[in-house]
């Protein structure tokens, strides 16, 4: 794409879509259990998972495959970090859907998320 802003859109709205099945619609119950305890195989899976999805938007848009790992490696340890938090500050305060506290963290979660997207397409356009 030599339009950088077409470029920018496409790929924030490819890892959107991406986010959208990875957050939503992909997770097992091993990802979903135990979202507090640091080196768990099913978080490990469910960051992979995002790395994977991450990658394909890249290439789809053209990124170089040297630059696509590099950024969906990186995505990878951020978002397994992201999640862990979020799993650590649900253990402690245990917060259910019903409280505030819960969408509170929620969205946090969430907003760190969208917030490496945009990063990593700005290491992208790069």
């Amino acid at each position: 794409m030599a339009d950088p802003v077409t470029f920018f859109l496409v790929l924030l709205f490819l890892l959107q879509a991406k986010h959208l099945f990875a957050d939503f619609y992909l997770q097992t119950p091993r990802m979903l259990r135990d979202r507090g305890v640091y080196l768990h195989l099913g978080r490990l899976q469910h960051a992979g998972l995002h790395a994977v999805g991450s990658l394909v938007a890249f290439v789809l848009v053209g990124v170089p495959i040297v630059t696509a790992l590099t950024i969906a490696l990186i995505e990878w340890a951020v978002h397994f970090h992201i999640d862990w938090g979020k799993g650590r500050w649900s253990d402690h305060t245990g917060h259910g859907p019903d409280q505030a506290g819960y969408w509170r963290a929620f969205g946090v979660d969430q907003a760190l998320h969208q917030w490496t997207y945009l990063i990593m397409a700005w290491a992208a356009l790069a």
